[in-house]
């Protein structure tokens, strides 16, 4: 009896000795599957992590205009926070470009070029002029409406009605919405360009000329308006009845059609900056008078002139109608454009 009790007890022993050895073997087992597949996973987002930054890579830059004037508050508080840098990196973009230009002829030129993907802040009469010449131009927001803040200026009060500009010189950027200004204000007395000697030249020669006294009349806007008027120099009028000054965002219609997700993150991007100036609107503020060089209480006093709602309203497409019917009854363009062709729609 105690030799089976002895045999048995040998058994059990045996049997305990399997089962832990079997036990240390699968958890020896389990951890080293573990590591693997850690290893495993580790790698993959390695080879993802690179496969994103080459895609970052190939797909380049972005280049988008950048113009400040008139008080062009959502360019200016844009590349301050490089809201479109953050949203194109997304979309596998490294970078964003911001030209120079700031004429509408020098942007739309360099969009129709390719140079170019997006004119942040190009005025409607340029686009209708683009269009005109047939150039693949589309609008796919409003940048801004702000009739106020597009100035005729001259030395003195002598200058009083479009009568009295008869024969007289006049500066300032052609085919620009100052240009329509100028030319619908001499409308409203039966008058036309050839009444008047009209040089083309830019904002800021256009002030110096005026304050050099080489020129009668100048055309301006924004800060250099600003600070004419503050240096007592005399205003004729300004672009209310006369120009909506309606400024437009706008692409290519084959870069729109090729590109339709970066359109989109665009749009997304324009709403963004507009919401960041709506929840910090102080520090919007201090950024322009920096960029502008002028102090941040003239920025709060000539921000209400402007109207920055990037929806194309109703009003904004009568009011590009009514300056294409300008544009074309006055010589500036020959050929009509359809406006409402001229509008992307993003449905």
């Amino acid at each position: 009896m105690k030799k089976r009790l002895t045999a048995l007890a040998l058994a059990m022993s045996m049997t305990a000795f399997a089962l832990t050895g079997c036990a240390g073997n699968t958890e020896t087992t389990t951890v080293a599957a573990t590591e693997a597949a850690s290893e495993t996973t580790t790698a993959a987002e390695t080879t993802a992590a690179e496969t994103t930054a080459k895609e970052v890579e190939s797909k380049g830059a972005i280049a988008v205009t950048y113009v400040k004037s008139p008080l062009n508050v959502p360019s200016i508080v844009e590349k301050d926070q490089q809201i479109f840098a953050e949203a194109f990196a997304e979309l596998g973009y490294d970078e964003i470009v911001y030209s120079d230009l700031t004429t509408g002829p020098e942007q739309t030129q360099a969009l129709a070029s390719g140079d170019i993907q997006f004119l942040y802040a190009v005025g409607a009469t340029s686009v209708i002029l683009s269009a005109s010449n047939g150039a693949d131009i589309k609008i796919i927001s409003t940048y801004s409406r702000s009739p106020e803040a597009f100035k005729l200026f001259a030395q003195d009060d002598a200058i009083q009605s479009p009568e009295d500009l008869r024969g007289k010189k006049v500066a300032g950027p052609k085919g620009t919405i100052l240009h329509e200004l100028l030319v619908a204000y001499l409308a409203s007395a039966n008058m036309t360009e050839a009444d008047i000697e009209f040089l083309s030249m830019g904002i800021p020669d256009a002030q110096a000329a005026l304050a050099g006294g080489s020129v009668d009349a100048a055309l301006l806007a924004g800060p250099t308006a600003y600070n004419m008027e503050k240096d007592g120099f005399y205003v004729v009028t300004d672009g209310t009845g006369l120009t909506e000054a309606t400024i437009v965002v706008a692409t290519s219609g084959e870069y729109a059609e090729s590109h339709p997700e970066e359109v989109k993150t665009f749009l997304e991007a324009q709403k963004a900056v507009l919401d960041y100036i709506d929840e910090n609107n102080d520090a919007a503020m201090e950024a322009t008078a920096i960029e502008t060089e002028l102090t941040p209480e003239a920025v709060a006093e000539m921000y209400p002139m402007y109207d920055f709602d990037m929806d194309i309203k109703e009003s904004d497409i009568e009011a590009m109608e009514k300056t294409e019917v300008f544009m074309y009854e006055n010589a500036m363009i020959e050929e009509r454009v359809n406006i409402e062709e001229l509008i992307l729609s993003m449905e």
